[in-house]
């Protein structure tokens, strides 16, 4: 057993909450959410850390009730007990973190080459920065290697005052104009954006992995949950805020894709500019570590749960390294960050968590009971998620339909995947019992 001096503390295991969501997610969506939701920007902020708080309540119960690394295929498999529904959830967990992590790339690429090259700086060189940090990520994961959590603690607050920095000094120069009318581009268009950019509070799932390496989980779990989504979410509100109050809507339309770091310009100068873009590169850097090694560690716990392929679950002889989840993972998010641009991007990695949070809402809901959480919670969490989600692929059909084409055949293979392998585990089980 652990020493209990060595475990995570409450503030240790809140700061990995708020680094997994201020992981890059805002540096690379919060110019689409201005230019969706406009001058209601902060309600959109606001209204996206809500649905992740009544999430969050229900990993925090979960989580104590289940202790086990498989986090959200875990809790759906334990609530519905249908391998058909677990293995579903299962490999659209790897589609979220596959989109999460060419999010990243893409933010990663964006800022980079904005730094190097200023605005306006060629596609081609975004996208092969995006492609050499997800290569770099990989080798290092690949050598067993990964960030420390004093670096990872370290990168967080970095960009925490950064961002801190941003925010105080920008509030100088914000204009009043720019936040009415306050529903300019329509009064349902927060909702829109919440949907569109929710990828944004994906991360804080992150905490109940860790439940076995905290101290008093019984006491913290809960605590560091709400802290991490409530501090986010204002750290959320006041940079859109800045942001918004200090750019005019063509700037933020032309500069949709490092916002944040044109946004700083006004008040802190170049010096400001390059702030932002350091803290966005470090962000998305340590993001892209922490999700790729992450999510390949749950790809292999899937796999021996035979919710994945088995393949996905061999490692190195000498190592822990799942070497093919590592490669398969990091492939796929390159293709998808070098083919697609940041709406689609963003849209399919907020469609897909959503569906990921509100099937372990409908588990939390299933076992209220059994995990001493009241079910209005789970409920109200459980309905934002399906009715954002449901607007989410309205906005898309009204938009991009060769976008929503995308996710639903995404989807559509999933779930094809998912039949092949019971179809498979058929004849392999009628043999066993032979």
């Amino acid at each position: 057993m652990a020493n209990p001096s060595q475990k995570l503390s409450l503030v240790e295991v809140t700061a990995l909450g708020i680094g997994g969501m201020i992981g890059g997610g805002i540096f690379a969506v919060l110019g689409l959410a201005i230019s969706v939701a406009g001058h209601a920007v902060a309600l959109t902020m606001a209204g996206g850390g809500v649905i992740a708080l009544l999430t969050g309540l229900s990993y925090a119960h979960l989580g104590l009730a289940f202790r086990d690394e498989g986090g959200s295929f875990t809790y759906i498999e334990k609530a519905f007990a249908k391998p058909a529904i677990a293995g579903f959830a299962g490999w659209l967990l790897v589609a979220g973190y596959v989109g999460t992590l060419a999010l990243y790339a893409t933010a990663f690429g964006d800022y980079g080459a904005t730094l190097f090259h200023g605005t306006g700086a060629a596609p081609a060189l975004m996208k092969l920065l995006a492609a050499v940090v997800l290569g770099a990520f990989l080798l290092i994961n690949l050598l067993g290697a990964k960030l420390s959590g004093g670096v990872e603690l370290g990168v967080v607050a970095i960009k925490l005052g950064i961002l801190a920095l941003f925010s105080l000094v920008g509030m100088i120069g914000i204009r009043t104009s720019h936040f009415v009318p306050v529903f300019d581009h329509g009064v349902g268009t927060p909702l829109v954006a919440v949907a569109l950019i929710f990828v944004a509070y994906e991360g804080f799932e992150l905490i109940p992995n860790a439940v076995e390496e905290m101290r008093d989980p019984e006491r913290n779990l809960r605590r560091a949950i709400v802290s991490a989504i409530v501090i986010t979410s204002v750290i959320y509100v006041i940079v859109a805020v800045t942001a918004l109050g200090n750019l005019t809507p063509a700037q933020i339309q032309h500069d949709q894709e490092y916002v944040l770091a044109v946004a700083a310009r006004p008040t802190l100068g170049q010096a400001g500019f390059l702030l932002i873009g350091v803290a966005a590169l470090l962000s998305t850097a340590s993001a892209i570590n922490a999700t790729l090694f992450g999510a390949a560690r749950l790809a292999m716990v899937m796999a021996r749960e035979r919710a994945l392929p088995r393949v996905f679950s061999l490692q190195e002889r000498k190592r822990p390294v799942p070497y093919i989840a590592l490669l398969v993972l990091t492939a796929l998010s390159l293709a998808f960050a070098l083919l697609a641009p940041l709406s689609i991007i963003s849209a399919f990695a907020s469609a897909t968590f959503l569906m990921i949070f509100a099937g372990v809402n409908l588990a939390a809901l299933r076992l209220a009971r059994t995990i001493g959480l009241h079910p209005l919670i789970p409920f109200s969490g459980a309905a934002l998620t399906i009715i954002s989600f449901l607007v989410l692929l309205w906005h898309i059909w009204q938009q991009d339909r060769i976008s929503l084409l995308v996710i639903v055949g995404t989807y559509a293979i999933a779930a094809a995947l998912e039949a092949g392998l019971i179809w498979l585990r058929g004849p392999r089980r009628r043999q066993h019992n032979v």
